[in-house]
């Protein structure tokens, strides 16, 4: 097969997989061939990847968890994949491999340093990961999906790219935003794989501080883990959508006139792109508080409500909710706002920058 060899090594989760997976979208429209490098579990959240793109588990671990024999262990994983990822390029020869961070993506990073093969990171949140961490000034490029970007250390070349963003969301992105008016309202929330618990505890007692004349308009469609899914859909009445996940979250999106999310990356890089208006909850737990970092210039710029876990009570949040729903001005603006912050190309700048240090040019 003809064309260049771009790997990408992401973990597995939506937050390194969705841009990892605009990347290999743009890199196959120039004609490259991309393969995907990441570890079993990562497998199971590369189903939207195209059908061109090879699947490669290696070994991979991570240190973050358990005592000093599970550290051990993680470390032999870790040189198993390491290896693998060795004798893969010794046969397949890329061009350049990119990293998304997350410990899945340590072994092709590892064996492309050892291999001369240029690379380059993408950090998808405000404040540096641990892996990307580690690599940062080892390779020729860190490219930005949020800037400034916290915790890079010195001597790394940073490139601010923006967060690349779905296929699917460009095409959700050419759907006006209908303000709030007179009719029906959809109103979308969702927390992400670790996050939805909380959103699940406060949507119902949100819908109960809401008036009756709002409430009635509201049409509710809500992510919620599988085990609350029901309970949620029993609180919030039969003209909820309750579901343990979207395939068509950027159709979603686009059909809301208010989210109420997490603030992971992807998630406030659609909605910028999509251009709706927002309720970020960061997820508190998140590393270095990073979910608020990436929240942080939606709501400087007007876009979103900022709105801290620690203390959020269901009425505070219907508040949000009023201050959004019942100004159709403020929302259209918001919307306006979160557009005007979208970087629809992201995924073209962060293959030109793959295409520069394939060649040996500088990032910039």
């Amino acid at each position: 097969m003809s064309g260049r060899l771009l790997v990408i090594a992401a973990g597995g989760t939506g937050g390194h997989m969705f841009p990892a997976q605009a990347l290999a979208e743009a890199m196959l429209a120039r004609g490259w061939r991309v393969a995907l490098s990441t570890d079993d579990r990562g497998l199971r959240y590369a189903g939207g990847f195209p059908a061109a793109v090879e699947r490669r588990a290696l070994s991979a671990a991570t240190f973050a968890r358990g005592g000093m024999a599970a550290k051990a262990l993680a470390s032999l994983r870790i040189a198993k994949g390491v290896a693998e990822a060795w004798a893969w390029f010794g046969r397949a020869r890329p061009a350049a491999v990119a990293g998304f961070g997350g410990y899945p993506a340590l072994p092709a990073l590892a064996a492309a340093g050892l291999r001369g093969v240029p690379r380059l990171i993408h950090e998808q949140n405000g404040v540096l990961g641990r892996v990307n961490r580690a690599f940062a000034v080892r390779v020729q490029a860190v490219a930005c999906g949020v800037s400034p970007l916290i915790g890079a250390p010195g001597g790394a070349r940073l490139v601010d790219i923006g967060n690349p963003v779905r296929a699917a969301a460009k095409a959700a992105a050419l759907v006006p935003y209908a303000p709030p008016g007179e009719g029906m309202l959809n109103l979308l929330a969702f927390g992400g794989s670790q996050g939805a618990s909380a959103l699940s505890r406060l949507l119902p007692e949100m819908l109960a501080a809401l008036p009756e004349g709002l409430r009635a308009r509201l049409k509710i469609t809500a992510q919620a883990r599988e085990a609350e899914a029901a309970a949620l859909s029993a609180a919030l009445g039969p003209a909820a959508e309750v579901t343990p996940f979207f395939a068509d979250m950027p159709e979603r999106i686009a059909a809301a006139q208010l989210v109420i999310c997490r603030s992971g990356a992807s998630t406030v890089a659609e909605l910028g792109v999509i251009g709706r208006p927002s309720i970020l909850i960061p997820f508190p737990a998140a590393t270095a508080d990073h979910q608020t970092a990436n929240a942080r210039p939606l709501a400087e710029a007007g876009a979103a409500i900022l709105a801290p876990e620690a203390g959020l009570t269901g009425a505070a949040l219907a508040g949000h909710v009023r201050a959004v729903l019942e100004d159709a001005a403020r929302a259209q603006a918001m919307a306006e706002a979160a557009r005007r912050l979208g970087r629809p190309a992201a995924d073209a700048a962060l293959a030109d920058l793959v295409e520069r240090i394939s060649e040996g040019k500088p990032p910039a």
